[in-house]
Parts: structure tokens; C-alpha cells; sequence
């Protein structure tokens, strides 16, 4: 590892916050830390908008996060974006005047990819992570349940409820009744029950809390003397009474309850309510290790080269029962065109980073034939924008989709692309690979080159390896008018120096 320091940033729907963390031995010890309180979900319209406001308090955030950063390269800091900027119809804007306030960019990454995270944050902190647990993290917008036994987790999922949208919509002025906590409750309740059976089949040993909703009832609970330790269901029911006979959250005298989380308290008791009624739970203990212990811990496995995502291509590769030798064959031409277009991609440690997508992308290109073999690469970028896949932020998915949708046929579709995005690099090397192996021959990697030429490409083979192929000949003859399509010249030239086509 080069980097004694790493940092993750976690754009959540409640708080945004910094963690630094220094590896030792391969073990990550938190360093220091930043919160905001940012309450983003609460600028989230009806309509799902992010109002001014809401935007303006998170960039703020983000430019006090960039001084704490700086210093940092970017391969040492990983920033994540949670439940309302996965559902804000704003969020593209939005994200690109955080990128610019933060310094680094901002993955958006899907719910259960955010419960697998949060698991590993949390499995580092277990003083005994090999029992089977229940993780329970309330956020501002979303909760996530994990069922993991030691670093793996068995069981993912993110349900769409939140301590801040729950308390704007269920205790909107802060009145306390039971019939504002039984609705609240009930709503928390009809979620849990389409997951709580499949989580108690597989059961587990012990249940975890983890984020700001667990730790603020773990101290009020055990501060007010209603628990004696973490959250039980006799202390639940204790505060409950306390919370009624407050009536509203100004008469509200507790110990242990910090002012940042007053406004979101009653959304996460709800929530936590039903969580130990739908799935039996007596008594949780609270961990430390949340999302952004996670993010750190996933990036140090990045830098070991034990990147999640790789695994996860292998996944699908079997899952979709792509041919795997035509696979690689496509993937290491793809991989030789890209080496003339990018000479820095074959030096240095560790594999470029856009060589990766390459060949993620030329591994996956195949995957939609398991729907049909027509139109099989829209399928194909289908499943990848929109299946989970671990390690892989939303923005990952889109870019390995948009690859795969633009390795065959009309290049007009992706059109749109920023002209001085490296995926048109990416695009060339995959759709040139795709056509010289299309006969499934196992001929290797053939005697061709590939280099830029302005914004256009020059493709350089043997003249007496093409004659042999006409077939091959015909196709990139017809690369060559898709490339004019899109504003960009694909010029094939042989050995001898005669052009062949202009």
C-alpha cells in the first residue's frame, strides 16, 4: 500500500461525513473525522426535486470537506452518495457542483451495494464477527438490512424508509401522539414484512445497530436508566411512554439526546419499533462500523488488488453463462488495441484505470445472449445498468452498460457522449475486438495496431493476414462508415503503408 492515509466521504440523506483512517498491518485505525449535518433528505420535494436550500447546505459541507482532503491524491479517497441522491431527479446537477466543491468524484451507489458496505464496516468493529448477525442501519432516506457471518455477507437488502423522511411525514410539527407513532409504526411495519420471513428462516445469533438512530437510542436508553445495555425492547417501550407524556419534541427532557438529532428522533424510533416487532428482536447492541468504515475497508482491498468488483464479473460471467474463452480472446485483443492508444496503460502498478472497464466490459459484452440472441447487446446493457452488482457504484454500472450497448451496431446511440470522454477509446478497442474474433476461431491476438489520429483512429494490420479474412475485411470496412457517423474518421491501413480505405 502507497498510501499511509485513506479517506472516505458518506454523502448520506441525514449527515454527510469524513472519515480518515491510517492502515496499519493491513487494519484500518480511524484517524479523524467530519459531520454535517446536512438533513438533504428533508429538501426533497414531493416530486423529488432537491430544493435550494438542501443543495446549498450540502455544498457547503463538501467545500469544508475539500480543506480537510487536501494533500490527498485521489486513488486515497473514496466519496459515496446514498438514498436521496439515488432518487432525486436533480442529482445529476447537483452532483457535478459537488464533485467541483469536494475535489474527488462522488459515486452514487444502489441500496444493497450501500447494505454490503455498511457490513463491512461493521464486521471490522464485532468483537466476534464469526457468529451470524443482523444489521440494522437507519439513515435519513433508506434502511438497510444485512444478515453476515464473519466478512460475508449472507443476506442484503435496502428498504426505501428514512429517520428524516419518516419524521417529516409522520411529525411534521413535532407533536407526539399515539396515533402519529401507531401510523408511523404501521407504514415501518408493511415494508418489514415483505423481507422479515426470509430474514428469520435464515436467523442469526446476535442483532447490531449501527448509524446515528442506533447510537442515539443506545444513549438515551442507557443514559435515562431504561436499558442496561444497548436497546432492548423493555426500553423501547419505556421511552415510548416517555415520548407520549412529552406530547412534543420542545418538552422533550432526556439525557444523552444531542441537538443535531432531535429533529430526526421520532422517524428512527418508528422505524426501530418495527424492526423489534417484524422480526422478534429482544435486545440490539450498537457497533461503531458504519457505511464509511466500509467504503475504507473496500478501498484497501482495492489497492491489495482484491477488488470486489472483479468478483463480481466472474459472477455473472457464470451466471450468464457467457463463453468464457471468446470472452478473454475479445478482452486481451481489446486490451492490445487500447496499448497503442494508451502507451502509460501497459507500465506502472497495477492496471490502468479505464483498461479495467475495458475489460470488465469485453468479459460482460455476451451476458444479454441469455435473454436473446437478438439485439443481445441491449440486453446485455440492461442487465448491467440496472442488475446489483457488488462493488459497483450506479455510475460504474452506466459506464460498463454504455460500453457494452456500443460494442456492435449503430454508434449514433451513443451519440451524445462527451466528445473528450476516454470511452470513446474504450469503444473503438471493444468494437474492433468484438468484430476480428466474431468467427469463434480461437485465433489469438491478431497482427493489427491500433493509434489515434486527431479524433479519429488508424488501424494498422498485415495485408496478407486481412486478404485471408474478407469477412473480417467487410466489417471494419463497415466500422469505418459508423465512426463517419458519429463525426470521427477510422482510416485502415496495411503494413505496406497503401491505404485501403479513407
Amino acid at each position: 500500500m502507497m498510501h499511509e492515509l485513506i479517506a472516505a466521504i458518506d454523502l448520506g440523506s441525514n449527515s454527510f461525513r469524513l472519515q480518515v483512517g491510517r492502515i496499519v498491518n493491513d487494519q484500518i485505525y480511524p484517524l479523524d473525522g467530519l459531520k454535517e449535518a446536512v438533513r438533504l433528505a428533508a429538501g426533497l420535494s414531493p416530486n423529488k426535486l432537491l430544493d435550494a436550500a438542501a443543495r446549498e447546505r450540502g455544498l457547503a459541507a463538501l467545500q469544508r470537506f475539500n480543506e480537510r482532503l487536501r494533500g490527498f491524491d485521489g486513488e486515497s479517497v473514496r466519496a459515496v452518495a446514498t438514498n436521496t441522491l439515488r432518487v432525486a431527479k436533480n442529482a445529476p446537477a447537483f452532483l457535478v457542483q459537488a464533485e467541483a466543491a469536494l475535489g474527488v468524484p462522488i459515486e452514487v451507489i444502489a441500496g444493497r451495494e450501500e447494505a454490503r458496505l455498511i457490513y463491512v464496516g461493521v464486521a471490522h468493529t464485532l468483537p466476534d464477527p464469526h457468529r451470524q448477525q443482523l444489521v440494522v442501519d437507519i439513515g435519513g432516506g433508506s434502511t438497510e438490512f444485512i444478515i453476515g457471518k464473519s466478512f460475508e455477507p449472507l443476506l442484503l437488502e435496502s428498504l426505501y424508509m428514512g429517520c428524516v423522511s419518516y419524521s417529516l411525514q409522520y411529525f411534521p410539527d413535532g407533536k407526539i401522539d399515539k396515533r402519529g407513532l401507531k401510523d408511523a409504526e404501521m407504514a415501518a411495519s408493511r415494508e418489514l414484512q415483505a423481507i422479515a420471513h426470509a430474514y428469520r428462516e435464515v436467523g442469526w445469533e446476535v442483532a447490531v445497530g449501527s448509524s446515528g438512530s442506533a447510537k442515539a437510542l443506545v444513549e438515551i436508553l442507557e443514559q435515562n436508566g431504561l436499558s442496561e445495555g444497548g436497546i432492548t425492547r423493555d426500553g423501547m417501550e419505556r421511552l415510548k411512554a416517555i415520548l407520549l407524556r412529552a406530547g412534543s419534541l420542545d418538552r422533550l427532557q432526556l439525557a444523552g439526546l444531542k441537538g443535531d438529532r432531535l429533529p430526526v428522533l421520532l422517524g428512527g424510533f418508528a422505524i426501530m419499533s418495527a424492526v423489534f416487532k417484524e422480526f422478534g428482536v429482544e435486545r440490539m447492541v450498537f457497533s461503531e462500523g458504519a457505511l464509511r468504515l466500509g467504503v475504507l475497508y473496500d478501498l484497501l482491498g482495492r489497492y491489495h488488488h482484491h477488488d470486489l468488483r472483479d468478483a463480481t464479473v466472474s459472477a455473472f460471467v457464470a451466471r450468464y453463462g457467457v463463453d468464457r474463452r471468446h470472452a478473454d480472446e475479445v478482452a486481451n485483443t481489446a486490451a492490445h488495441l487500447f496499448a497503442g492508444l494508451v502507451p502509460e496503460s501497459v507500465h506502472g502498478e497495477g492496471a490502468h484505470p479505464d483498461l479495467r472497464y475495458l475489460r470488465w466490459a469485453a468479459l460482460l459484452h455476451e451476458i444479454g445472449i441469455s435473454v436473446a440472441h437478438s439485439s443481445y447487446h441491449k440486453h446485455s446493457a440492461y442487465i448491467l445498468a440496472n442488475a446489483d452488482m457488488p462493488g459497483f457504484s450506479r455510475m460504474d454500472q452506466g459506464r460498463l452498460a454504455r460500453l457494452v450497448l456500443a460494442h456492435r451496431g449503430k454508434l449514433e446511440r451513443v451519440a451524445a457522449l462527451d466528445p473528450d470522454s476516454p470511452d470513446w477509446l474504450l469503444i473503438v478497442c471493444l468494437r474492433l475486438a468484438a468484430v476480428i474474433h466474431r468467427a469463434r476461431d480461437g485465433r489469438g491476438v491478431p497482427p493489427i495496431q491500433l493509434r489515434r489520429d486527431g479524433r479519429g483512429f488508424i488501424v494498422t494490420a498485415k495485408e496478407g493476414w486481412l486478404k485471408q479474412l474478407p469477412l473480417t475485411a467487410a466489417a471494419i470496412d463497415e466500422e469505418q462508415r459508423q465512426w463517419f457517423s458519429v463525426g470521427r474518421s477510422l482510416v485502415l491501413h496495411t503494413h505496406t503503408g497503401r491505404t485501403l480505405a479513407a
